[in-house]
């Protein structure tokens, strides 16, 4: 991989990684500021969907998100959206555990669902969850399996579960 930046954004209800984004409203600001908003926004979406996943029932909110990131950028106020669903898979980076976060974002995937996923690779991080094993998977929070990979029907239900908190 790269060395590509990734920066969390709030899409929606979800903070989710954005690679590139900084270098995006740089580009932007660029071409000038006199634009329309409708006009900005279509032209991050364009570009970031390049190099990042953009569920097609949301490409509103991203757009409206990476707005929101560039007028934060450019120095001027907007209002922050609330929480969402947030994952993170624990685990040193072994087969296993690059498996749990691949089934977990393919599951997202299927479900058009967007959700902030992360992988704790730091094993002092991992032990302040207290888990024994791994990959462990926490989402919003709440530890729900340690020491095995889960079906994909049953990470479709913890994430409905969140998503209806």
């Amino acid at each position: 991989m790269s060395q590509d930046e990734i920066s969390r954004v709030r899409v929606g209800d979800y903070a989710v990684g954005i690679v590139g984004l900084k270098e995006a409203l740089e580009q932007t600001a660029q071409r000038g500021l006199d634009r329309p908003d409708h006009e900005l926004e279509a032209e991050l979406l364009g570009g970031l969907s390049k190099r990042n996943y953009v569920p097609e029932g949301a490409r509103e909110e991203y757009g409206k998100a990476f707005l929101r990131e560039f007028k934060k950028f450019q120095g001027i106020a907007c209002e922050e959206t609330g929480a969402g669903i947030e994952i993170k898979v624990l685990g040193p980076g072994c087969a296993q555990c690059n498996r749990l976060e691949k089934e977990m974002i393919e599951t997202m995937a299927e479900m058009d669902m967007v959700a902030g996923v992360e992988h704790v690779m730091d094993i002092k991080a991992i032990g302040r969850y207290g888990v024994m094993g791994t990959p462990a998977l926490v989402i919003n929070g709440d530890v729900k399996c340690v020491g095995k990979v889960p079906p994909r029907n049953t990470l479709r239900k913890w994430l409905l579960e969140a998503h209806k908190k």
